[in-house]
């Protein structure tokens, strides 16, 4: 089909050879495209717009066919959620859960713990539960154990495919999106559960954590010279684990109870000789328990960079370890077999993945846990191949060694469990307390309920899609109205929606297509279908709306207007050509009328508007040349500016009088015959004759403009030559720089200064200063709110010092409200002479101290200012190859200088940092040799080589700063050593507003060697962060 455009031109070409008022109904059809030859499936690709016939593309090729039942809802199988037969049931993971997880599934597998926790009673809670089911409200357990006890419910007989343990997480206090150390998690929940349980009375539950995970180790110390042994029992109830430079897990535990030497300055105080002798010092192993947790020390702390990090090496470990050899004069067998495997996915100690792979021990059988997701391993066998796999590449990593069979090899095991071996395994009774159970079928019912509601969610979306179905296929059938048959437009965004199955259909909306007549508008056909009155019929019987847009819908005075318009822009073009080239003729003299040039630019636009024709003009207005001369650069913008004004054709030369103009540049003459052309268009534009005087009034408003900026001048000129140290600021007074002959200075505002010398520069652009107002450099009771010592100091910026000559000058030129000066007086004591400065008014202490408050929270509450921070390497200068973007200099000629630090200046970064001592030059003394010279000098900051400038709030950390730094400079936040003005600054955690960081400070960065390993770049974020570990928390007893 031919494209929208061309379609559009078809449409309304017979317009060329039809006059408005010969419009029949045939062109009125055409114009709304009525007779256009629908379109065929399979040869038009996508819908035509500009074919109101046109129903392919729309959406049906969704309903044409077989559709999968599927397809009509979003909604899962509510079963997917069910728990299988003889599987285990997962736990939610909240964010960073995974680590909790992993040990409530280990300890829902030991047995022993189970039936403990099932054993633990409280009167309380087994009421509430009690009131809880028959009222039919969400149970809420009160202590860790009865959250574990209902936790340990769920998971052995939910109907659930995994449960969510956020209220366990929630009474623990423990922060879900922040993952932390699994190890000292385990060891944490232990010891808070035993003191939890040893108050129960029943001596199963009381001493389970003693009996089942619990074993005795003693330091033994033996005098090298006398052989007495010395020995302090102590309990564990886990052996932690140093793997490196280790292989295997027995090579772990013979380190670990290896004999250590105590000699020289490490030697034991024996009391049998009483006296230091050389000892040996060791662990000996006494009593083991039934669950021996062995921790394997993955996450170690590295002193180069000052935090964790974890070891990826293999450790191999077998599924059997007999722990006999290990221990001295016992009569138990200590034979272990392996239960469960805790696995830590990453290479970072600061992020990754926890998962544990656990072994059931009434079946024997192998199951991996990984949050919600359960997964059963073949053949009873322990399978770790995927979880080394699916760990990150490192660059140092080892390849994986051969392990025997029965042996396990990882990089990633952090714990390991070993069960004791028992020759009869005995049932552990673990039948959950009965109201207990109940909760349980009381969550099953609510899941039951949940499902059965899913399903007729399911089943309803399926039947409405079915029956929509059906419905697509009987109506797009009958959907095209034939050349001679009747018809109805609808809208084609009705009709996508009606085909979107995701999408139900609302009541069909026409009025947003209709013109000022309350017809079809002939622009909207684009956005119209025309389908058969039978189909339309149905539509609006059953989805409602209106109103109804029939054949009689077609509207005639829109064509019609259509029409002329289109006629008279074909006309508009010749008469532009015709235009364009009468301007280019000469007036004759004693004829001729003033247009606006502005106007003259842009007739043919106003024209088209006035025409109906709201769209851009076509034509080049650069081609237009006045005079025979191309516009430049210049009046084409302002062109521009001024064709976004709304103002109609010649008024742009009407004064706000309503009178011509007196400005001769924007206006210009043209001939009789140009002007008649125009006025064709324009019938009540201003007109103007070429005698026709400009405005009076604004002749006589010029005037007196022009001798005002005479006056202005001459004022300018006079304060100029009378105060010309002023305004070129030379030769200003200061505290060094006071004549002895002079005892008198006089301050006033540099607003004021400011103010005046704007306008000594530009005497007829900006008003003349009449008064000066000094009484805001006074504070209510009157005072002056500024000291002598600070006024050539930082207070220079709000006040300056004047000589009494000049003060003299402004008194003569100015209105003023009130003296302010400054008397100089010497007095003698027995020290010697002593030279005293002396304000009238006198000095406010109170709002003089007020003031400097306010300028320092202002200093301390500044957002998104500007700091600056500059690189120091190696005391001298920046890391060309590092950094070779910030080898920039500056373009001052002068900051090239090297010029000596002031004097006090201690810090030894500061320094020998380049920008830094060019900074430091600005001094005092600086200021008053460079005024003496009459060099006025920047005050803007200009950065030097190796400095990054950097936007900033008051309100944010140190630890912040150090990221942006990091971002900027490629220096990770631990390698960085900041300083500012002599100050270390190393509180991550305190505000930059607190450290005295204000807008344009300097900050010196000094970037440590990078050090091999950056294993933990990528979690940056926690490693500047102070570790609290599980500070605040229930495992603490908060």
């Amino acid at each position: 089909m031919a494209p929208r455009l061309q379609l559009e031109k078809a449409a309304w070409r017979w317009t060329e050879s039809v006059c408005p008022e010969e419009v029949t109904q045939e062109h009125i059809e055409i114009a709304y495209r009525v007779r256009l030859e629908p379109c065929v499936r399979g040869l038009c690709r996508r819908n035509c717009k500009g074919n109101p016939n046109c129903l392919v593309g729309v959406g049906e090729h969704v309903w044409l066919g077989e559709i999968d039942e599927n397809s009509f809802h979003n909604i899962d199988d509510p079963n997917c959620e069910r728990r299988k037969k003889n599987t285990f049931v997962g736990l939610t993971n909240l964010g960073a859960t995974c680590y909790v997880n992993t040990f409530v599934q280990v300890w829902f597998l030991n047995m022993e713990l189970r039936r403990a926790l099932y054993l633990y009673e409280n009167a309380l809670s087994v009421v509430k539960a009690e009131e809880c089911i028959q009222e039919d409200k969400e149970y809420e357990p009160q202590t860790i154990c009865e959250h574990l006890q209902y936790l340990f419910a769920l998971l052995q007989n939910s109907n659930r495919r995994y449960i969510d343990p956020s209220g366990f997480i929630r009474a623990l206090g423990l922060d879900t999106g922040q993952q932390q150390d699994a190890q000292e998690f385990s060891k944490l929940f232990m010891t808070l559960l035993e003191d939890k349980l040893s108050r129960q009375k029943e001596p199963y539950v009381r001493d389970i954590i003693q009996n089942q995970f619990c074993g005795q180790y003693a330091y033994v110390t033996i005098c090298s010279r006398c052989g007495r042994e010395s020995k302090l029992v102590s309990k564990f109830y886990e052996l932690e684990l140093n793997i490196q430079g280790h292989k295997q897990l027995t090579d772990c535990v013979t380190e670990f109870l290896k004999e250590e030497k105590l000699e020289g300055d490490n030697r034991y105080f024996c009391e049998t000789c009483q006296s230091k002798q050389n000892a040996t010092r060791k662990i000996r192993l006494l009593k083991l328990p039934p669950t021996l947790n062995l921790q394997l020390m993955r996450f170690v702390f590295d002193r180069q960079t000052g935090h964790k990090k974890k070891l990826n090496t293999y450790i191999g470990f077998g599924e059997t370890l007999e722990m006999d050899p290990f221990l001295e004069q016992t009569d138990i067998k200590y034979a272990y077999e392996l239960s469960a495997v805790l696995i830590h996915r990453g290479v970072s100690a600061y992020s990754g993945h926890y998962i544990a792979h656990v072994k059931d021990p009434q079946t024997s059988e192998w199951y991996k846990f990984n949050d919600e997701e359960i997964e059963k391993m073949e053949g009873k066998k322990l399978q770790l191949g995927i979880e080394e796999e699916l760990a990150e590449p490192s660059k140092a990593a080892a390849r994986k060694p051969k392990c025997a069979k029965g042996i396990h090899c990882s990089r990633n095991a952090y714990m390991l469990v070993y069960r004791l071996k028992i020759e009869k395994m005995e049932n552990v009774d673990s039948e959950i307390p009965v109201f207990l159970q109940k909760l349980v079928e009381l969550d099953n019912c609510k899941f039951e309920e949940w499902c059965v509601e899913m399903a007729e969610m399911r089943k309803e979306s399926v039947d409405k899609g079915k029956a929509k179905h059906e419905e697509v296929k009987e109506l797009y059938q009958r959907l095209p109205a034939g050349a001679d048959d009747a018809y109805e437009f609808i809208p084609l965004e009705w009709l996508q929606k009606w085909l979107d199955e995701s999408t139900p259909a609302k009541p069909i909306d026409n009025s947003k297509y209709l013109c000022t007549h309350g017809r079809l508008h002939p622009d909207k056909i684009c956005l119209m279908k025309r389908i058969s009155e039978y189909s339309a019929g149905v539509f609006f019987q059953r989805y409602d709306g209106g109103p109804r847009l029939k054949a009689e819908s077609l509207c005639k005075d829109c064509v019609v207007e259509r029409c002329r318009v289109l006629r008279l822009k074909n006309q508009l073009n010749e008469d532009y050509k015709t235009i364009a080239n009468l301007v280019k003729v000469t007036v004759n003299s004693g004829e001729g009328f003033w247009i606006g040039k502005a106007s003259l630019r842009r007739w043919r636009q106003l024209a088209t508007e006035q025409l109906g024709q709201h769209q851009e003009d076509e034509f080049d207005q650069g081609d237009l040349k006045i005079n025979g001369s191309v516009e430049k650069k210049e009046e084409l913008l302002e062109t521009k500016r001024e064709d976004d004004a709304d103002t109609g054709f010649n008024e742009d030369i009407v004064c706000q009088h309503g009178c011509l103009c007196t400005s001769e540049s924007e206006r210009r003459l043209i001939s009789d015959v140009a002007w008649f052309k125009l006025k064709e268009y324009f019938p009540t534009t201003p007109e103007f004759r070429h005698n026709q005087e400009p405005c009076c009034q604004c002749q006589i408003l010029e005037r007196e403009g022009e001798r005002n900026d005479a006056l202005h001048k001459k004022m300018a000129n006079d304060q100029k030559l009378a105060l010309s140290n002023l305004f070129q600021d030379k030769n200003r007074p200061s505290g060094g720089s006071w004549p002895q002959e002079t005892s008198e200075l006089y301050i006033v505002s540099q607003f004021f200064v400011e103010e005046w010398r704007k306008f000594i520069r530009r005497p007829t652009k900006c008003g003349p200063v009449q008064s000066l107002g000094n009484s805001l450099l006074l504070c209510p009771h009157g005072g002056l709110m500024f000291s002598f010592s600070t006024m050539t100091k930082e207070d220079s910026k709000l006040i300056a010092l004047l000589w009494a000559s000049e003060w003299d000058v402004i008194e003569k030129h100015f209105i003023v409200d009130r003296t302010i000066k400054i008397t100089r007086t010497t007095v003698t004591a027995d020290s010697g002479v002593a030279t005293l400065y002396v304000s009238e008014p006198e000095l406010c202490p109170e709002c003089r101290e007020g003031l400097l408050c306010q300028q320092e929270r202002d200093l301390r509450e500044y957002a998104q200012a500007t700091i600056y921070v500059h690189k120091v390497v190696d005391n001298k200068k920046v890391m060309k190859e590092a950094a070779p973007e910030l080898n920039v200099s500056s373009s001052d000629p002068e900051d090239e200088k090297d010029e000596p630090l002031p004097e006090g200046e201690n810090d030894p970064d500061f320094s020998q940092a380049n920008g830094a001592a060019k900074r430091q030059k600005v001094s005092i003394q600086g200021q008053v040799s460079y005024q003496k010279q009459g060099i006025r000098r920047s005050t803007r900051h200009r950065k030097v080589r190796g400095e990054k400038a950097l936007l900033v709030s008051a309100n944010q950390t140190l630890k912040d700063l150090k990221i942006q730094i990091m971002h900027a400079f490629s220096v990770a936040p631990f390698d960085q050593n900041l300083s500012l003005d002599g100050k270390v600054l190393n509180d991550d955690c305190a505000t930059l507003g607190s450290l005295g960081i204000v807008p344009d400070s300097v900050i010196l960065l000094k970037a440590d060697e990078p050090i091999a390993d950056y294993a933990a770049m990528d979690d940056v974020m926690q490693v500047c962060m102070p570790e609290e570990g599980f500070k605040g928390t229930g495992l603490l007893g908060h």
